[in-house]
């Protein structure tokens, strides 16, 4: 058995086993409809399967159907001889998730878009697999602010999470080097925003430069599309707008936003350097009105009713530097106004307001885990990425959370010690370390451990200049990760890393077939490499907290 992620049970069963072919008829059920018409557009691009529609009682049939027994992502298939393949879950991402499970089955041919052996002969062994996610929320992040990923990317990422049974895609929109959503509103966050002359190549101490202009920006329209693509897959898009740092690209098209009481912000462009900028937003109502108007045209474009966890927004809330508002007057006047006790209380203020202007509107914050100082309304759910702290914290606090830590789960962070990793970011974190990765920190209580939603994995872009970089960087560690957020796994030291190992040598053909530049586990190929360019790697460790 070599799937990935690994399913909970599975139980070979007597008899032969169970073909497929030009006769295999698809029969749905109703409230199967997603999963029928993936099957039936995937494999039968794949594997040349007509899969025309059938009855429950043909004995060569997939017969997909809802068992609301299980929980809503469970799934049991069974393949018996005689009786076809019947994929029943507990809701229709359960079905979906049973699919994806049978696309595994067939071979590496089935994650291809045409048939390479259109005669060869397909079967399943007869076998009965039933199947659940450990975790609700399985998810990726994908920062297309640093460097801009098309929107056929953005789709075809979501068909890679899908395949590894991901459900969460979180989109970083907006930040210092760029803003990549429309809003019609204000016209100049693409106008303006959305591009900028150069590019710094490698880490922000490099030498290097790409001297092209680099930019994009999705359209409303597209971000429709993404929206219902992903909701096809039964995977929630949550949209990231930061604030109250991380916005020089914004206050690059609107000047105003600024805190120009300290410096020009009309000179300002957007940033073509990684790090952390200190020109952030100025805490005045013009700014809160601003974002008011971004935000009502992102909760039309991302619907609360599009997938699980699609009611989420992110704000960002992380790494806002103070030193402008430590000078700026018209910072110290609201300070002032509100009782405050000074900067860090005044950005608890700035989220809070957004706090409450999401939750009036049947919707929830969720942020980077510097949002808990200062305390957040109980809706409120947390980004973990500084480590386990700030998790352990807003679970004990009552705060849903999302664990991410950058130690642990930052792809961009180097695969290999080595002069041959391009662009060596960060500690080592090999595809084993990834696949020892535990969500749930020691010392939670049981009704703390219930605040993890779950677990995601992130992909920041800095120096991710290109869809291949970022398919190395991803992968072959997202499968690893996926494994770790849909399986009940044992603690970290007892799991069988040799057994992972095994089933990767046949999914490293599913990405090949795929077309995905993942890293192989040799190395890097010669063109993957970056000799040259300068990267910041940590050596030892990564500390555990």
């Amino acid at each position: 058995m070599e799937l990935i992620p690994a399913p909970r049970a599975v139980e070979g069963t007597t008899g032969t086993a169970v073909p497929l072919g030009p006769g295999t008829t698809l029969w749905a059920g109703p409230g199967t409809e997603r999963a029928e018409r993936w099957l039936r557009a995937t494999l039968g691009q794949a594997l040349g399967l007509p899969l025309r529609p059938g009855t429950p009682d043909d004995p060569d049939a997939v017969r997909l159907l809802l068992d609301d027994t299980p929980g809503p992502e469970a799934y049991r298939l069974a393949a018996v001889a005689g009786r076809g393949v019947e994929i029943r879950g507990g809701g229709p991402a359960g079905v979906f998730w049973g699919s994806q499970t049978l696309r595994q089955l067939l071979g590496p041919d089935a994650f291809r878009r045409a048939p390479v052996r259109p005669d060869a002969a397909l079967s399943i062994p007869p076998q009965v697999i039933e199947d659940a996610p450990r975790f609700r929320w399985r998810g990726l992040l994908l920062d297309v602010a640093r460097h801009f990923m098309p929107k056929d990317g953005v789709l075809r990422y979501l068909d890679l999470m899908a395949a590894h049974k991901l459900n969460v895609l979180h989109l970083h929109l907006t930040d210092d080097q760029g803003w990549r959503i429309e809003i019609k509103r204000y016209p100049k966050l693409t106008e303006i925003a959305s591009w900028r002359t150069r590019t710094k190549f490698g880490h922000r101490a490099s030498p290097l430069w790409d001297g092209k202009p680099h930019g994009g920006y999705y359209t409303q329209d597209d971000i429709r599309e993404i929206v219902a693509y992903a909701a096809e897959r039964h995977i929630s898009v949550v949209p990231e707008i930061d604030v109250p740092g991380h916005s020089q690209a914004a206050i690059a098209a609107y000047p105003e936003l600024g805190n120009a009481d300290v410096i020009d912000t009309t000179a300002l462009s957007v940033w073509d350097t990684w790090g952390i900028s200190s020109n952030v937003l100025a805490p005045t109502d013009t700014t809160l009105r601003f974002y008011e108007g971004v935000l009502e045209e992102v909760l039309e474009l991302f619907p609360a009713d599009a997938a699980a966890f699609s009611e989420f927004v992110h704000i960002g809330g992380d790494e806002c530097r103070k030193e402008q508002w430590t000078e700026s007057v018209t910072a110290k006047t609201r300070i002032a106004d509100l009782g405050l006790t000074g900067e860090e209380e005044l950005q608890s203020w700035f989220i809070g307001h957004f706090d409450a202007w999401l939750a009036a509107r049947g919707r929830r914050l969720i942020g980077w885990d510097e949002i808990l100082e200062g305390g957040l309304a109980p809706g409120a759910a947390v980004s973990s990425w500084r480590g386990y702290a700030g998790g352990v914290a807003a679970a004990r606090a009552g705060h849903d959370v999302v664990m991410c830590p950058e130690q642990y789960v930052y792809l961009d962070h180097r695969q290999a010690p080595g002069e041959d990793e391009p662009v060596p970011i960060g500690f080592v974190r090999t595809l084993e370390d990834v696949y020892r990765f535990e969500p749930v920190p020691d010392g939670l209580t049981e009704t703390e451990a219930g605040h993890v939603l779950g677990t995601q994995a992130n992909v920041w872009t800095e120096v991710l200049e290109d869809a291949a970089r970022v398919d190395y960087q991803t992968f072959p560690r997202l499968a690893a990760f996926a494994e770790v957020a849909w399986s009940p796994l044992p603690a970290p030291a007892e799991r069988d890393y040799a057994d992972f190992e095994r089933r990767m040598t046949a999914h490293y053909r599913r990405l090949d077939a795929l077309g995905v530049a993942y890293r192989p586990p040799t190395g890097p190929r010669p063109w993957q490499r970056r000799p040259g360019v300068l990267g910041r790697p940590i050596e030892g460790l990564p500390p555990n907290r």
